[in-house]
């Protein structure tokens, strides 16, 4: 940088609640190191991780799911908003862990057997993850077992699965029909989505929801992790 560039902002320098708001902006414009940089100061500055996961990170993430539900912001920047929300994430994570602090939720998510399509599920992953939720990413092409044993095996509170070809859609009811046999199906939020899929496809299937895109995703999700806390509490 040269030292011409006055008006630089330098983030060590700014209020404690300026930087955050400063944080909100360069997490829209997908700024990674100033991310990493910000996350750090607030911790020095003796910010509880989990403060810094919600007010800084998740609060910024909010504004960028809610740009790209209305059409102002798309699945480019997306991607590199929720790339500088990982690497916030990647100093917090350790963190986090030590301190217990408590989670949203967790979230097993992979596109469906013959279907190789990622990039809605990659979104649908980052945006959960900048929504504060832990993301375990099965990739692609996952048959039945794949769900069934990752579910079990990371004590999910939601299955997310992912298909872009018609061809590839009716596996979705395989592995559905696979916990009901199991007697696990509602164990799980069953969340589906992809370009092909509508809500009567997700009802017909006995999925709990269809989110048309990322930020629905996330909001659908939210909507059921609440209900699930509050039936157990009122249990």
């Amino acid at each position: 940088m040269s030292d011409e560039e006055d008006d630089e902002i330098i983030l060590s320098e700014l209020e404690t609640e300026d930087l955050v708001l400063q944080m909100h902006d360069d997490l829209y414009d997908g700024l990674r190191e100033e991310i990493e940089e910000g996350v750090n100061i607030l911790l020095e500055r003796g910010w509880q991780p989990y403060d810094v996961l919600t007010k800084a990170l998740v609060a910024g993430m909010t504004i960028v799911g809610n740009d790209f539900r209305d059409g102002i912001l798309f699945v480019p920047e997306v991607l590199l908003a929720a790339n500088a929300m990982k690497a916030g994430m990647a100093i917090l994570k350790p963190l986090l862990a030590e301190t217990g602090a408590p989670r949203m939720g967790k979230m097993v998510i992979g596109t469906v057997k013959g279907d190789i399509h990622d990039i809605g599920k990659n979104l649908v992953s980052m945006m959960m993850e900048g929504a504060g939720f832990e993301v375990v990413d099965l990739g692609i092409n996952n048959p039945v077992e794949a769900y069934i044993e990752a579910a079990a095996r990371e004590e999910a509170d939601i299955v997310g699965m992912s298909a872009l070809l018609t061809t590839t859609m009716p596996y979705m009811k395989v592995v559905i029909d696979a916990m009901v046999a199991q007697g696990i199906r509602d164990d799980y939020i069953v969340l589906v989505g992809g370009a092909p899929l509508n809500e009567e496809f997700g009802r017909a299937i006995g999925a709990d929801a269809y989110c048309r895109d990322a930020a629905v995703a996330v909001e659908t999700a939210k909507d059921f992790i609440a209900r699930k806390h509050n039936q157990m509490a009122a249990g």
